[in-house]
């Protein structure tokens, strides 16, 4: 690389040092400190025993392993676990602000229905009846990816007759699906970062938001000697600290990983796969250098670069986001390749009649959802998914207020994840099937359930609680609860059979078919976790931190290069109203260079309508301009194709 990494991270300690000798930062530092500790919102602290209880935090897709900082038993501020092998100290930005967020003013207090308060008993008997009238037209939306609380919600789904269990649009959906859907495999797939020796991040931001980052920064900095590579439309600050960006637009990250195959396989590499035969025809003829540049716009010697890098590897990985095409392709590449792919088996079920994680994943919730009866659980489909969530009737189960919270019939308040049980399992890209619990380190100041133990209470499901539940989690996988209290891990070390894998050849043919709107511009969304995902808005003391390429006062930021912008007719600063799916966006432009023309990159996790004063009327919301098209490879819904008009307002 250009810059090691030690030498980055000493630049980065460096240049730190070197602004705290600047006597302006101090007053702003200053400043900042005067506004967060005066939020009337704040509980005030009392004199005691301070201590740092590990804990996990679900605040994040991926979760954090963290110590929540108490003083007499009551919480005032979170950081990193030093003692957990996976983050190894580090922290979200999301998770960092898990105690603003459970003092936060928009805590709910209390069951409201239809915005009046009544009694959990009164909620219980409600939701009940509604259960009976719904029959089998009942279904669940899971913002949690890694808990067993799907179970549970998936179990009262079964005794139902339904199987309508949905979670909110993830990398793990779009990986399982081309995994076990597409190519016969079973178990999770995982890429051990920090032990291969050339990682091609294929889409992946890695380093900001793309799966357990934290564990993902430290892989980073841990791996001295590999090398890491980065495709994708913009340049992200991943790709900054990364040896090369490969500019690829988003639509054909498949066929460019396919034709990545091509030199792969020209080199002699195969795959004892049953119609290997068929997709090395299929990609020798399909995905030529000439027919990839021409779908990309990656030279025939930049591929061959990348291929001859990946070929000189000991133990490469190609780590895929975007679509299911894109991970099928990458996972075909990573069987060729032989290296730091990995596949983690899954963890054994604590409730009978509950779904499978992969089962849990096949439900498409960008073709639409459809009940009577809807569960939506600490998820924010109104905000993310606007148009295809339809429902009789509603109820959602949440710390804070959203969107969802704002327009459901029945809201039920959660304990945040510093007040209950919950736990961690195998999050989406770690290397190795983990399995952590979270204790409850603070008592709820308000009043909540667990939303386990509410749903227990509605249909005969074995249990009486969820920590009960948790019990025979723990038993069924063969762990000490004792030892995993507080977030260490439990590593399964099974490896799943891949005999039956194949290399979806007959899928992938047609995977080099651009699925684009109808729009002038290609829209490139992207996320920061400090501003927030489809779940969880921006936390209090995030604002501080967001760049002016992403909002300007209460403005979002777009970002072009200044070929496209000269083309549109705008410069820097511009307004602009942007125009796609089902709606439309209002945004200032700023012109970066590390855009592919053509290509217009924008923010996603502002524009909140419902929230604190750190979010609501933040920017707007671009999830609204996403346009939902069908792969023609693969038949599923995606985003990655999103095109967009944009008219100088």
């Amino acid at each position: 690389m250009s810059v090691a990494r030690r030498a980055f991270i000493q630049m980065s300690v460096g240049a730190t040092v070197g602004i705290l000798f600047t006597p302006t930062v101090w007053t702003a530092l200053d400043d900042v400190s005067i506004w967060t500790q005066n939020w009337p919102w704040i509980p005030t602290l009392k004199y005691g025993e301070v201590k740092g209880v590990p804990t996990v935090s679900k605040m994040c897709e991926s979760g954090c392993a963290v110590k929540v900082r108490t003083v007499a038993g009551e919480a005032f501020g979170t950081e990193g676990n030093v003692d957990n092998p996976i983050s190894g100290g580090g922290i979200c930005p999301l998770c960092a602000n898990g105690v603003q967020v459970m003092n936060s003013p928009t805590r709910i207090k209390a069951p409201m229905l239809k915005g009046a308060e009544i009694s959990w008993d009164e909620a219980k008997q409600l939701v009940t009846e509604k259960l009976a009238a719904a029959g089998n037209k009942v279904a669940v939306i899971s913002g949690d990816q890694t808990g067993t609380i799907n179970e549970v919600f998936s179990a009262l789904l079964t005794s139902q007759g339904s199987d309508a269990f949905y979670v909110m649009p993830c990398e793990m959906q779009a990986a399982d699906k081309a995994w076990s859907g597409l190519m016969g495999g079973s178990g999770q797939v995982g890429y051990d970062l920090e032990n291969a020796d050339v990682v091609l991040l294929a889409g992946a931001d890695a380093l900001e938001s793309w799966g357990p980052t934290v564990a993902n920064m430290k892989a980073f900095a841990a791996n001295e000697s590999g090398k890491f590579l980065f495709a994708g439309p913009v340049q992200t600050r991943t790709a900054a600290v990364t040896s090369k960006w490969v500019p690829v637009p988003t639509e054909g990250m498949a066929a460019f990983t396919l034709g990545l195959c091509y030199y792969v396989m020209q080199a002699g590499r195969s795959v004892p796969a049953a119609d290997f035969e068929q997709f090395k025809a299929m990609v020798m003829s399909g995905y030529t250098p000439a027919k990839v540049e021409a779908a990309t716009g990656v030279s025939a010697d930049t591929m061959a670069d990348i291929a001859r890098t990946l070929l000189s590897a000991s133990n490469p990985v190609v780590v895929p986001s975007g679509s299911v095409a894109a991970d099928a392709a990458a996972f075909a590449l990573n069987l060729l390749l032989g290296g730091a792919m990995k596949v983690l088996p899954e963890f054994a079920k604590a409730i009978d009649g509950a779904m499978s994680r992969s089962e849990m994943l096949k439900k498409d919730i960008l073709q639409g959802v459809s009940a009577d009866l809807l569960l939506v659980y600490e998820a924010n489909p109104a905000y993310a998914l606007p148009e295809q969530v339809k429902a009789g009737f509603t109820v959602a189960f949440d710390c804070v207020e959203t969107e969802t919270t704002a327009a459901a019939d029945l809201v039920l308040p959660t304990p945040h994840s510093f007040e209950r049980f919950d736990d961690l399992a195998s999050p989406y890209g770690l290397a190795a099937a983990t399995y952590a619990l979270g204790a409850p380190v603070s008592k709820p100041t308000v009043s909540v359930m667990n939303a386990g133990d509410f749903v227990l209470g509605l249909a005969a499901l074995g249990f009486e609680t969820f920590e009960d539940v948790l019990d025979a989690k723990v038993a069924a996988i063969g762990a000490d609860k004792r030892a995993l209290v507080g977030g260490a891990v439990h590593v399964l070390a099974e490896t799943p059979d891949l005999s039956g894998v194949t290399l979806a050849s007959s899928v992938l043919g047609k995977a080099a078919v651009p699925v684009k709107g109808s729009g002038a511009v290609a829209l490139a969304p992207y996320t920061l976790l400090n501003v927030g995902t489809a779940n969880q808005a921006t936390t209090p003391n995030a604002p501080c931190t967001i760049s002016n390429n992403q909002l300007v006062g209460d403005f979002l930021v777009v970002m072009m290069a200044s070929v496209t912008a000269k083309k549109l007719g705008v410069d820097v600063g511009s307004k602009v109203k942007l125009s796609g799916g089902s709606g439309e966006c209002s945004a200032l432009v700023q012109i970066y260079e590390g855009v592919l023309p053509g290509v217009v990159a924008a923010p996603l996790g502002l524009g909140h309508t419902v929230g604190d004063e750190f979010s609501k009327g933040k920017g707007d919301n671009v999830y609204k301009i996403l346009t939902v098209s069908s792969e023609a490879a693969t038949g599923t819904s995606t985003w990655a194709g999103s095109t967009v008009n944009i008219a100088k307002i």
